[in-house]
């Protein structure tokens, strides 16, 4: 089994979302400057938690994200099957044909008692035990940053309006007009 950075990341930046919560909604941009996810990688990772149900978004200035449900009540397992990773250590993908003539290999047992083992174990943890053991280690939560108006000791420059042809054309046109 392998769990790639799809299921890290998700798991990631929905621990940083559960820390922060409390302040009111959080943006993907702060979830990926803190975390050093991608914002594209991470809206899409989002998409899928939101259809999901795991979180839920605000629109507008102030928007952002909060969790759809209590972090008691999810799971690193909800979490991991809804951005799509699957939870399986066997070749077939569960589907028992995994020899070439279409029949199990003779490991195939095994590998489908770690599956069951791994998504008991990752059910069991939830993501308020997460957050709780960051609180644990003594993470610093910032209080929600007080918007600061633009008051800057440097003027502020407006770009100078040339009234003159843009092309060859429109250059064409004013000797024309004269």
């Amino acid at each position: 089994m392998r769990l790639t950075t799809k299921g890290r990341f998700a798991v990631t930046a929905m621990i940083d979302l559960a820390l922060r919560q409390n302040n009111g909604p959080v943006t993907l941009a702060a979830i990926s400057q803190r975390q050093q996810i991608s914002l594209s990688y991470l809206e899409q990772l989002f998409g899928k938690l939101r259809r999901h149900e795991l979180v839920e978004s605000t629109r507008g200035p102030g928007g952002g994200y909060t969790l759809g449900r209590k972090a008691t009540e999810i799971t690193v397992a909800d979490i991991i099957v809804s951005v799509d990773e699957p939870i399986d250590a066997t070749q077939c993908g569960g589907k028992e044909n995994c020899q070439g003539d279409g029949g199990r290999c003779m490991t195939h047992e095994l590998w489908s008692a770690l599956n069951q083992r791994m998504v008991e174990f990752l059910d069991s943890v939830s993501l308020q035990k997460l957050v709780d053991d960051q609180l644990a280690k003594g993470i610093q939560i910032e209080d929600k940053p007080t918007p600061k108006r633009a008051i800057s000791s440097s003027p502020v420059v407006k770009p100078i309006r040339v009234n003159a042809p843009n092309s060859v054309f429109a250059l064409g046109n004013s000797f024309a007009k004269q």
